[in-house]
């Protein structure tokens, strides 16, 4: 079983932040982490509270523990009490960051509310399903477009002067949103999804994040499973699995990217390395790229994700993933930054 040190493959973002009289708040993200929002099992089938834990325990056995969940991950919050379960007496092994700002309504719709008094009593929800006291890093999961930004971002500086929260970040915010946010409270990290086929961020966010020094924290790098090569041509979503309703995923569309996933897939091969650790490896080693978040359902594919981070890519390698990148062209369903 592989195993790497938890240190292996880190970057670290140090930010000062003004509490009174100006303090040193460093956050260490690493390269890999566990994107906790499969464990709730909303969009795949067959996640049960055992399997969500195995998985927990599998990541920090490889050496991933950074976890990244949210609040609304489970319409009970049925991820963060996966991840305490799985974490007891292994607290001071891990680093949790969480989201606020997304609720679960009846009917299974999800309800954006950033008002302070909701970010508040989100944040507090969470830290009891966790069974901590603090988390290491908290986002806003998405602006609501019904309140200014600057109100929500309020609250989040509330908490981390209070020292609930160690850093905080904008998750699904475009460059305006950043800039507005980062007027009320210190922005250290950025979420967005980023891909082979989805690089949406590249032109603008991606430079302005690196620019004021914040942790780009790339979601989908494996563009919801497409890119780990296991779905077929005539692959059928069912009702409940959310990637039914994607454009990447239906028709024509869908054959090109497989046609792209198989010739991604031969570079892999040829150098005798599974597809997922080369798509992983390619997406870590982006420029300003801090962190990459693959999601999993079982110790197993946690192993199988964990070995990107001992995957050093050539030269050659990365030019030909990147000239099989230029021959796709632009994907339909592309999502707006």
């Amino acid at each position: 079983m592989l195993k790497l040190p938890r240190k292996h493959h880190t970057n670290q973002i140090s930010h000062l932040v003004n509490n009174g009289a100006r303090v040193k708040k460093q956050i260490t993200l690493p390269s890999l982490a566990l994107g906790c929002w499969p464990l709730a099992g909303m969009t795949r089938g067959g996640v049960t509270r055992q399997a969500a834990i195995e998985t927990v325990a599998a990541a920090i056995d490889h050496g991933i523990t950074h976890l990244d969940t949210a609040y609304c991950y489970g319409e009970h919050g049925e991820s963060e009490r996966a991840i305490a379960k799985a974490i007891r007496g292994r607290q001071n092994e891990v680093t949790i960051a969480s989201k606020c700002g997304i609720h679960w309504q009846a009917g299974k719709k999800q309800a954006v509310d950033g008002r302070p008094d909701t970010i508040i009593r989100e944040v507090k929800e969470s830290l009891v399903r966790l069974e901590i006291d603090r988390l290491d890093l908290l986002y806003l999961h998405t602006p609501d477009p019904n309140i200014p930004i600057q109100e929500s971002a309020g609250a989040l500086r509330r908490l981390l002067d209070e020292g609930i929260v160690g850093a905080v970040g904008l998750s699904n915010g475009n460059v305006e949103e950043c800039q507005l946010f980062a007027e009320i409270c210190p922005l250290t990290a950025c979420q967005r999804h980023f891909n082979m086929l989805q690089q949406e961020i590249r032109p603008v966010l991606l430079p302005y994040c690196q620019s004021k020094r914040i942790a780009m924290v790339a979601y989908w790098p494996l563009m919801k499973g497409l890119l780990t090569g296991r779905m077929t041509r005539d692959q059928v979503f069912s009702h409940t699995d959310s990637r039914h309703k994607y454009l990447m995923f239906q028709g024509e569309e869908f054959q090109k990217n497989l046609d792209f996933v198989d010739a991604i897939q031969s570079l892999a091969a040829q150098q005798n390395r599974s597809l997922v650790s080369l798509v992983l490896a390619w997406t870590m080693a982006q420029k300003g790229i801090t962190t990459v978040l693959f999601g999993a359902t079982s110790a197993k594919q946690v192993a199988t994700n964990a070995q990107a981070l001992a995957c050093h890519l050539e030269d050659s390698t990365v030019f030909a993933i990147n000239e099989a990148i230029q021959q796709r062209g632009p994907i339909l369903g592309s999502r707006k930054v």
